[in-house]
């Protein structure tokens, strides 16, 4: 069998779990979870939802930050991660089946805690394979394929939940999908030589852990107000007699959103191993705002299609660029650990985003008025813009190859 090199190593199969990880995520996250709530719970689902929603995320921090810093220290003993991916990803099938089996709200709301716990078993030292297997100077390339496989198993869940309307059948494909990432990542694990560590201190709370975070947390902010209010956006900006409904059109403009978002990633991989990451991390996120205040400016049916789509290529992009940004800056001997706690600037927002949005909508007066989804859209811009500027803090000397 020819040697595998650094130079040679192929980052779609380093990568390749990251699909199936998503893929059950873009499934229960945007569909099922909310359909199950409703099926179980008819008279109160919103209320079923947060509790189960909120449970699973609190869940999913608290794994991260126990898994991380444990495979750390075993990575700096000599070993790998690989049994966080095996048994994550094991735990993980069966929390799946569970959850579409489920009877009754506080079975739904054990398997889904199961499934956050199982899958953030995986998250949080998979956060490191790019140092772990890759040679710095392709760190954006690895970046691009995980920040695409990331969009195209959203997609490909979100399109399977609509398709396969008995819950059976999914169970059984988002089960094959992880397996069958899985299964590929493993086996070529074993075949790569994992990258040395370099001298430094196993963790440290640096000035530049913060700022990533404070940045990540911003842009988050505002892709989450998006996901939230793009639904009441698209609703409020059809036509009378439209041929298509607010929920198949918000799903659509979702569907494009997620799909170009791979190509902006793809985009983005030479740019993000060449250039100052600071450039193209600000032009990814900076299309995204400008995009969102366009389209709150315009709040038309007829600028939706390519606010979106530009939106898209721009998430991609900073998807890319954040992603190989934090490998170079954060210290490879605690990286499980540094990106667990960066991570936490994902978690947080999702369940703060809703809050922060209604207050401030409230203080303008438009919460519950035809202006509110205009006004969110303006909002998410507007996160968006300060976690793209934020970025700048980080000096240049921090981020030169």
């Amino acid at each position: 069998m020819r040697a595998i090199t650094p130079e040679t190593i192929k980052p779609s199969r380093v990568t390749a779990l990251w699909f199936g990880v998503q893929l059950i995520w873009g499934a229960v996250l945007g569909i099922s979870l909310q359909a199950r709530c409703v099926q179980l719970a008819p008279v109160s689902p919103l209320v079923l939802f947060g509790a189960v929603a909120a449970s699973g995320a609190f869940a999913a921090a608290l794994t991260q930050l126990v898994a991380g810093p444990w495979s750390d220290r075993l990575r700096r003993a000599g070993s790998d991660r690989a049994p966080f991916y095996a048994t994550g990803s094991l735990v993980g099938i069966a929390a799946v089946i569970v959850f579409y089996a489920a009877t009754s709200a506080p079975s739904l709301l054990g398997a889904f805690v199961l499934l956050q716990i199982a899958l953030n078993v995986v998250i949080g030292p998979y956060q490191a394979v790019i140092p772990d297997t890759m040679d710095p100077r392709r760190y954006g390339l690895a970046s691009a394929w995980l920040a695409a496989l990331a969009s195209a198993g959203n997609a490909a869940g979100a399109i399977a939940a609509t398709v396969f309307a008995d819950t059976r059948i999914l169970a059984i494909v988002l089960v094959a999908g992880l397996a069958g990432s899985a299964a590929i990542t493993l086996t070529y694990l074993r075949r790569i030589k994992l990258q040395p560590l370099a001298a430094g201190v196993p963790f440290a709370l640096s000035g530049v852990l913060i700022d990533l975070f404070i940045s990540r947390a911003f842009v988050y902010l505002g892709f989450y107000t998006v996901l939230g209010y793009l639904y009441f956006y698209v609703a409020s900006i059809l036509p009378h007699g439209f041929a298509l409904g607010a929920t198949r059109a918000s799903g659509i403009c979702v569907l494009t959103f997620t799909l170009l978002g791979t190509v902006g990633a793809l985009v983005a991989a030479r740019p993000a191993d060449r250039s100052d990451e600071r450039l193209v991390v600000s032009f990814g996120g900076g299309l995204v705002a400008v995009s969102l205040v366009v389209l709150a400016l315009t709040h038309g049916i007829a600028a939706l299609p390519w606010t979106i789509a530009a939106a898209g290529v721009g998430w991609g992009i900073f998807l890319c660029a954040d992603w190989a940004f934090a490998c170079r800056l954060l210290p490879p001997s605690a990286l499980a650990t540094t990106m667990a706690l960066w991570n936490l600037a994902v978690v947080g927002p999702q369940m703060l985003a809703p809050l922060v949005a209604s207050v401030l909508l409230t203080r303008v007066g438009s919460l519950g008025t035809a202006a509110g989804p205009r006004d969110a859209m303006l909002l998410a811009g507007a996160e968006m813009l300060i976690g793209t500027v934020w970025i700048w803090r980080l000096p240049f000397v921090k981020t030169g190859k």
